[in-house]
């Protein structure tokens, strides 16, 4: 259950982005937030709020699911550079189906249904199609969710040093990291704009992300009642987190003056406030 004050802001939130569709007919809002933010709570209370209170119809997509196969990842992996074989980074995302997706979504017509892409952290591996929920249309609005999303590219100054120690090891000729941030500057870009409006989860610092990600691992587990199978130890957590470390960090630094809402969280993961930019 929610408490009061975080209920508050996300019906104020849903209030301000049904106002904006109606306003200036925008449909497809971002969420952007580092792992362990709470894109995918935060994406969930939306829709419902906006459900309830607006009457809109609302489908919800994660970046996290447009993840390549991991047999395109290891062929990725063999062509461009071996640390491509870890999911995450873009280059990793087939781009092209979630342009077609949010397309699709966009024009459903009333009854006509489209299966949309999961991908199973737990296997590494997307889903087959018929073994997800199809939307059925029509679909007032998107809200399309993703760790980087709306995340603009670095300059190449930016890419010459190593940012930890997997870059320094692994990308000491920083290969890997021009090639992801090429991706960012065409492909994903593209992608992108689709998005009328980001709403930015702005995390404390990355020592919050290590932090958040750990309690979201062991929950998972938990939740699961797994013995370990598909889910990280702590060092093999902190490793992932290398892979997102550097587009984090300049997230962090570039998109609050990007972002059209600020959604400012405390390191009790609460919200402390919200900050709304006028266009």
């Amino acid at each position: 259950m929610l408490d009061p004050v975080t209920e508050r802001h996300y019906r104020d939130l849903a209030g301000w982005i049904a106002l904006r569709h109606a306003a200036s007919a925008w449909r497809v809002f971002g969420v952007h937030g580092a792992q362990g933010s709470g894109k995918s709570t935060a994406v969930r209370l939306l829709q419902q709020q906006l459900a309830a209170d607006h009457g809109l119809r609302v489908a919800t997509l994660a970046l996290d699911d447009f993840y390549l196969p991991r047999a395109a990842r290891q062929a990725l992996a063999a062509k461009v550079h071996p640390l491509l074989v870890t999911r995450g980074v873009p280059g990793t995302h087939e781009v092209s189906l979630g342009v077609a997706t949010i397309d699709r979504l966009l024009r459903l017509k009333p009854g006509e249904t489209l299966p949309l892409p999961r991908f199973s952290k737990a296997d590494d591996d997307r889903l087959p199609a018929d073994a997800t929920d199809p939307v059925t249309g029509p679909i007032d609005l998107v809200l399309f969710e993703g760790w980087c999303v709306g995340t603009p590219a670095q300059t190449a100054s930016e890419l010459a040093a190593p940012v930890n120690a997997l870059e320094e090891t692994e990308d000491a000729d920083g290969r890997w990291r021009t090639w992801v941030n090429a991706r960012l500057a065409t492909d994903y870009r593209a992608w992108f704009a689709w998005i009328d409006a980001l709403i930015v989860l702005q995390v404390p610092d990355f020592d919050c992300v290590r932090r958040w990600r750990w309690q979201q691992e062991q929950e998972t587990a938990r939740a699961a009642g797994a013995t370990g199978a598909g889910l990280m130890s702590e060092p093999q957590l902190e490793r992932f987190l290398q892979h997102y470390q550097r587009l984090t960090l300049h997230a962090l630094r570039t998109l609050p003056a990007q972002a059209d809402v600020q959604v400012i969280l405390r390191r009790d993961h609460g919200i402390d406030e919200m900050r709304f930019r006028s266009r």
